[in-house]
């Protein structure tokens, strides 16, 4: 089992930018970043492959959300600017079980606790 741990959250004026880590134990193939507001369902953000081949990155975030991983130190990274106050969420790490790219919170096997992105307006 992999166990995953994020940080970097925290409160940000809209327009501004935030980077999100997430550390890995074990092995990971394609990972993922999710978040999940109140009230809402676990949406999917942006995934990435092992090495880091290909992204995939939801229609609200593309162009504003930077993901990328260093497999050297097992570690995931969601560079986000210019947020907007929808951005508000908790944003959840997962890994996948194999290298294909997933929207869908059930072909994710790990996740981590979350971290707290609050965006002000």
């Amino acid at each position: 089992q992999v166990q995953l741990v994020e940080s970097g959250g925290g409160l940000v004026q809209a327009g501004g930018s935030l980077r999100l880590s997430c550390a890995a134990s074990g092995r990971t193939y394609a990972m993922g970043w999710f978040r999940q507001a109140p009230g809402k369902e676990r949406e999917f953000v942006a995934a990435i492959t092992w090495m880091g081949g290909s992204t995939l990155y939801a229609d609200s975030v593309k162009g504003r959300f930077t993901i990328f991983r260093d497999d050297a130190k097992n570690t995931l990274i969601l560079q986000m600017s210019s947020l907007k106050p929808e951005d508000t969420a908790v944003y959840y790490c997962a890994a996948g079980v194999n290298q294909a790219l997933r929207r869908s919170p059930g072909d994710y096997r790990s996740w981590g606790r979350g971290t707290q992105v609050t965006v002000s307006s």
